[in-house]
């Protein structure tokens, strides 16, 4: 199963249980364009169902100004908990705000000034 990220094309690139890893089309033996998708199945108890667990990990060497090396690997690592009989508007409605703060001018501007208080 491949994945399009924004016109991008990401090819399996290995399988674990519980995991896939993905090749973006810039990745070179030394230029890491990657994705990784991981679950984690929920653990109940007598009392509680549990929460299951979905993680995206995406990792992309760039290029760096100003720094003390030429290259450089930015790494954004998402990770989702929902328990166990979450409804799925609800998980389309977290998706869809988180998908809409990311893409925001003021999450960019916290994101790049490192400024947490807006």
């Amino acid at each position: 199963m491949a994945l399009t990220i924004n016109a991008k094309a990401y090819t399996p690139d290995g399988w674990d249980v519980n995991s896939v890893r993905f090749q973006g089309p810039n990745n070179t033996g030394s230029v890491k364009d990657r994705l990784l998708q991981k679950k984690t199945d929920a653990k109940a108890t007598d009392q509680y169902s549990g929460n299951s667990r979905f993680q995206v990990k995406m990792t992309r060497t760039g290029t760096l100004t100003g720094a003390k090396t030429a290259v450089g690997d930015r790494i954004v690592d998402l990770n989702f908990s929902y328990p166990v009989g979450s409804a799925s508007a609800d998980i389309d409605s977290d998706c869809a705000d988180l998908g809409a703060y990311i893409a925001s001018a003021g999450f960019k501007a916290a994101l790049k000034s490192l400024q947490t208080n807006g």
